[in-house]
């Protein structure tokens, strides 16, 4: 932040909120939405992935982070994350950058017989 409390990029330029922001939809599925809220708007800073979009959930939603990664870093074994109904396994991964309008599927693993 600035003097005028205003918010700055990396490089110190001022950020506009409209230009420099995305808001994404995130849709939560089966045992995600025993710990989050089934669908969600969020704003992110642009150049945002799928890495940052999972810091803040697992740090506003307590036991989500139990429930999806395995380690640090690591999704949990058949953990499904789809940007816009790709998943992003086929994608870049965690590191797969999100935009402006994103729709963003949390399926968390099922088990079925």
């Amino acid at each position: 932040m600035n003097a005028g409390n205003e918010p700055v990029g990396e490089n110190g330029a001022l950020l506009n909120n409209t230009q420099d922001r995305i808001t994404l939809t995130v849709k939560s599925f089966a045992t995600f939405r025993e710990i989050m809220d089934p669908q969600i708007r969020m704003d992110f800073l642009k150049g945002a992935t799928v890495r940052t979009l999972l810091t803040e959930l697992t740090g506003r939603y307590e036991g989500l982070a139990e429930l999806m990664f395995a380690a640090p870093g690591t999704l949990r074994d058949f953990v499904n994350i789809l940007k816009n109904g790709r998943n992003v396994h086929f994608l870049a991964g965690l590191d797969t950058p999100l935009d402006d309008g994103d729709v963003i599927a949390l399926f968390p693993p099922v088990a079925g017989g």
